[in-house]
């Protein structure tokens, strides 16, 4: 049946043109990604970039980011402050084009700008039309220009204010709640990562980040000053604070290779993981890209060279592989590209193909230059090499037992999963449970249709102080690959997963509500993060919050999941009531469990995401590593239970 037959008054007139601000406002996740926490605090990136912009053309070197008491934020740069002159073609100020309409800007005129920042080129006029209201006041021209906004339309044509010697840009904008119904509140802290990474990439800016919400002990304003002079090796230095260097000093370059600016640099540690962080543009490109296939081809050729010329290789009975020369490397590769081409499911892998070339050429000058210099340093990394590929051979046939017993190539599932009946994947989670008594009350209270429940035995490895090798071969892991069914690993990329076999699109680690059980999960994510992060970037991971009490009087009882609700509700129900801790997921009934955490129509599931691979990074190997006073002092900042014993 055709849609006009269907409904009479469907014509032309029905078809809505929706033109720039328009369709921003009706379909904001396609310019910002969603309209959650992660949405909220990209409308700070962009209006930052802008600046950033500013400053890579050579005009600003400082930035100001303001939490107003009312979440409001207020941005400040000394750059050349936005034209305000008349705009031929719209016939209204450029400073008005710029903030209403999609795609203007000066980040389009190559004269203007050689490089910009941003991913999607939307800019300062889409934060604008997400927001309930936007003051733009610049200085110019020894004036001062202002004009404000509600919710992207224009209260007034620009007009000058004052006069002032100074040149920049202050921009204010107050988020629209009808657009961000979840949340409102800016996480200082998600602002400051962003904002720290912006000073290692661009080294001599200088940005302040300031919370006007809260104050320290001698009563100002909350705030901190990012500002790094040795840029990306500063970086390097700051992502492996917590790790043990095997060589002297921070490897690095800067240039420019075929026209493209490159900035690398890189050092080896004593852990057995690969950490790679890319940018384009300032832009975190977590997918990867030409310019990563640059580097580890520039790397991997460079350092092999070398290592057969040594002759350290010569007893070596079986061929080095590509991943052999990045274990226990940290490396980050920044390039600026006039017209990135961004690829890949979240549109943060750069396509472009001339990068790869200019990287990989860069590198290996780079690494010809620093063995050749440094010969201590070098017969150390090589060492290291070797020592990974004969860890590699070992974790082969380790791994290549993990594979003989998925599902999906002939073997069993593991004894203990109880599985779903359900076969679409789409529709399917499992539950990753702490012990068999939790694993036993998950499986009574479960729906069996979708939910599937595996019980771990106890704590799983902690896979960043483990070989390669050790971690295949514990049992509570093999029983993970084997129950989701994944493929893994490939000589070249010995932890790349195929998710075409995925069994589950949900994985729930649920684990009790106490000290044990944080640990347990953070072990379990620290798995996840640095074997699958694919399942994480593909938003397959999730944390259950079982509750941490159950408040009664007579009849009525209702669970708390903190100790604010618990005491708003003890006050709600008066005296008589009492209060039952669970300590862990084993003293709920199945009813119980099923209702507060596992029925999809009453629990709450936390989606674990990467917004900062580099800060994840850190943390992972703060926490789960061997340096213990950076981690105490992380839990004493942060941790809900107080009781630290080492």
């Amino acid at each position: 049946m055709s849609e006009a037959s269907q409904n009479p008054h469907y014509s032309a007139d029905s078809i809505q043109a929706l033109e720039g601000m328009e369709h921003v406002r009706m379909r904001p996740s396609m310019y910002i990604g969603d309209v959650g926490v992660r949405g909220l605090h990209h409308l700070v990136y962009e209006v930052v970039d802008n600046s950033i912009d500013e400053a890579l053309a050579g005009h600003c070197d400082t930035i100001t980011v303001i939490i107003n008491e009312n979440n409001a934020i207020t941005t400040e740069d000394n750059g050349r402050g936005i034209p305000v002159g008349m705009h031929k073609k719209e016939g209204v100020s450029a400073l008005e084009v710029v903030m209403t309409k999609i795609g203007a800007g000066g980040k389009f005129d190559k004269d203007s700008y050689k490089v910009s920042g941003g991913l999607h080129g939307v800019g300062v006029s889409c934060v604008n039309a997400l927001s309930e209201q936007l003051k733009a006041t610049v200085y110019r021209d020894g004036k001062i220009w202002e004009q404000t906004y509600e919710r992207g339309k224009p209260l007034a044509p620009v007009k000058a204010v004052g006069v002032s010697n100074q040149n920049g840009t202050v921009v204010t904008f107050k988020p629209d709640p009808k657009i961000f119904q979840q949340v409102l509140e800016y996480n200082y802290d998600t602002l400051a990562q962003r904002m720290r990474e912006l000073s290692f990439l661009n080294k001599g800016i200088t940005i302040k980040l300031i919370d006007k919400r809260r104050k320290n002990e001698q009563g100002n304003f909350i705030q901190e000053i990012f500002h790094s002079n040795e840029g990306l090796k500063e970086y390097i230095r700051f992502l492996d604070s917590n790790r043990e260097a095997i060589i002297q000093e921070v490897i690095s370059m800067e240039g420019e290779k075929n026209g493209i600016p490159v900035e690398v640099a890189m050092i080896y540690n004593t852990s057995f993981n690969e950490n790679l962080h890319s940018y384009v543009n300032n832009i975190n490109t977590h997918e990867g890209g030409t310019h990563l296939s640059g580097f580890r081809r520039g790397l991997t050729t460079t350092l092999k060279k070398y290592a057969d010329a040594s002759g350290l290789l010569d007893k070596l009975k079986f061929e080095i592989a590509g991943d052999d020369f990045r274990e226990g490397l940290t490396a980050i590769v920044s390039v600026k590209v006039a017209e990135p081409q961004f690829e890949g499911q979240t549109k943060t892998k750069l396509g472009n193909r001339e990068v790869s070339a200019a990287v990989s050429q860069a590198v290996s000058e780079m690494l010809e230059n620093y063995l050749e210099e440094h010969p201590n340093d070098a017969k150390t990394i090589v060492q290291k090499v070797i020592l990974a590929a004969q860890a590699r051979h070992a974790a082969r046939k380790a791994r290549e037992m993990v594979q003989r017993k998925t599902v999906m190539t002939g073997g069993g599932l593991p004894g203990k999963l109880s599985d779903c009946s359900e076969q679409d994947p789409s529709l399917c989670e499992v539950f990753l449970v702490e012990g068999d008594s939790a694993g036993g009350t998950a499986k009574q209270g479960r729906d069996r249709n979708f939910q599937a429940i595996l019980p771990l035995r106890g704590k799983i490895l902690n896979v960043e102080k483990a070989m390669q090798h050790k971690v295949f071969e514990n049992e509570e892991i093999r029983n993970i690959y084997t129950a989701l069914g994944v493929t893994i690993g490939t000589e070249e990329d010995s932890k790349a997963l195929n998710l075409e076999k995925l069994r589950y699109h949900k994985i729930v680690i649920m684990c009790d509500a106490d000290v044990d059980g944080s640990h347990i999960s953070t072990l379990i994510l620290t798995f996840f993060f640095r074997y699958m992060r694919e399942l994480i970037e593909s938003g397959y991971v999730y944390i259950a919050t079982p509750p941490l009490y159950l408040v009664k009087k007579g009849a009525k009882k209702t669970y708390a999941w903190d100790d604010d609700q618990r005491d708003r509700l003890q006050q709600e129900f008066g005296s008589g009531s009492s209060v039952q801790r669970y300590k862990g997921l084993g003293e709920m009934n199945a009813e119980q469990l099923w209702d507060t955490t596992m029925n999809p129509e009453m629990r709450t599931l936390r989606r674990v995401t990467i917004d900062n691979g580099g800060e994840a990074d850190r943390i992972f190997s703060m926490l789960m590593g061997d340096e213990v006073p950076p981690r105490r002092e992380f839990i004493e900042n942060n941790a809900i239970y107080a009781n630290i014993d080492a």
